[in-house]
């Protein structure tokens, strides 16, 4: 565990959801083998599910960017994953595709998730702000294993993360000064986005990675929710 600044002062915390409070990558990938497997593809789904996740980053960063009007997280989904299918020779139908990405709203959280929230729940605030749609966020609740004080999404404000206008509109809505928030994400663009907001920022390194050079540095690293749990109550 790395810590930066003091943590003095800190009322609230928030939360990316997919890839930091559940577990995207292995949720996905259960999700989509038997779909590749009677489709008769050979190789790994865990590959298939990674270019999916990496050509959806990728799309939402487009779009937040051309700034045309904001694409619903599902959409962008559905034309991701249809565009890796297509590369990987996979065919499909409009409607396997999308039960598929309504995976996303059921996926579970890391082992060491659950408890860690309600250990931190007695001290602060927690929030989820994710990429997400507002129904899919809803749809998400029954399988977090603890309430949030409240879900937001980046509709609201019209921009993917890493915009700063979505972390500065999430401060305003809740009525929190920026600085006493602190964002809880795996995702180093989404810390990056945060500290560039005036938001304090937590980055959950499971994956053992350098987050590289930046003069947004998190105020703290850890490897996982336990480890932020311990850090931010003791």
């Amino acid at each position: 565990m790395t810590a930066q600044t003091s943590l003095d002062a800190l009322e609230a915390l928030t939360f990316d959801l997919y890839g930091t409070v559940v577990d995207m990558q292995t949720g996905l990938t259960e999700a989509i083998g038997p779909f590749l497997e009677e489709k008769g593809y050979g190789g790994p789904p865990e590959r298939v599910v990674t270019w999916w996740r990496r050509t959806h980053f990728e799309s939402s960063m487009i779009d937040a960017l051309i700034d045309r009007g904001h694409t619903p997280y599902r959409e962008i989904g559905r034309r991701a994953l249809s565009h890796t299918l297509d590369r990987a020779g996979v065919p499909y139908t409009r409607s396997e595709v999308e039960d598929l990405v309504a995976e996303i709203e059921r996926l579970r959280p890391f082992p060491d998730v659950v408890d860690a929230l309600r250990t931190l729940k007695h001290q602060y605030r927690i929030f989820v702000l994710s990429n997400g749609d507002p129904d899919m966020l809803e749809n998400a609740k029954p399988y977090l294993g603890v309430e949030f004080d409240r879900m937001i999404s980046v509709a609201e404000t019209g921009y993917y993360k890493p915009h700063f206008a979505t972390y500065r509109a999430a401060a305003e809505q809740l009525g929190i000064q920026a600085g006493s928030f602190m964002h809880v994400a795996n995702h180093p663009f989404d810390c990056l986005g945060a500290k560039a907001s005036g938001m304090r920022a937590a980055y959950v390194n499971r994956r053992g990675r350098p987050f590289g050079e930046t003069p947004f540095v998190p105020d703290l690293e850890v490897r996982d929710f336990a480890e932020l749990a311990a850090a931010l109550i003791g």
